[in-house]
């Protein structure tokens, strides 16, 4: 397998990232919608399918309102969507102080998001369905839809451990910004 090598401008290919910093391999989420519940609900695995976190919606609001918590309930963040915003805006929480924010931007193609977020960016495919997270210009996470699932259902590949909740709450901002635009 190819290591993670640093970004040089020559290079038209995706930097790989199955090599991490600290000399083993990347970190996995999955994210998995529950199908039947009332509100958007999802449960979020580890590499070993325990369940680490669980992300609930509330219900009854005229924009997103996701929760995060832990598998001990706590409560470690929440999305909320602006309301009256010409394309899809959602703040970002983090143990209740506002971290950054996310706003899909109008492209024809390929989606695009600006973010204010931890410094990253974020591009996707023409389907929606994979996103690269970039630092400067090295990848910090891959965001991957799989298909033919009940409910929608992600990967979240990544490097650096203290990554993992910002990564697991951009890709919930994603899902919510990609589902309010379609509404």
């Amino acid at each position: 397998m190819p290591e993670h090598k640093v970004c040089d401008n020559t290079s038209k290919k995706f930097p790989t990232i199955t090599k991490n910093y600290f000399g083993g391999e990347n970190m996995k989420l999955l994210i998995k919608q529950r199908v039947f519940s009332w509100t958007d609900t999802y449960d979020v695995y580890d590499e070993y399918g325990n369940v680490k976190y669980f992300v609930k919606a509330e219900a009854f609001r005229l924009t997103h309102q996701l929760h995060i918590y832990d598998s001990m309930h706590n409560e470690i963040g929440m999305i909320k969507q602006r309301f009256f915003t010409l394309m899809p805006t959602f703040d970002i929480e983090i143990n209740g102080q506002m971290f950054g924010s996310i706003e899909k931007q109008f492209t024809f193609f390929k989606p695009k998001y600006s973010l204010d977020y931890n410094g990253w960016r974020c591009d996707g495919d023409f389907m929606a369905w994979n996103y690269r997270v970039y630092e400067a210009c090295c990848t910090v996470a891959t965001i991957s839809k799989e298909p033919l699932h009940w409910g929608d259902t992600y990967v979240i590949d990544f490097i650096n451990p203290r990554n993992e909740i910002l990564v697991l709450m951009l890709a919930v901002a994603i899902d919510a910004a990609n589902c309010s635009q379609n509404k």
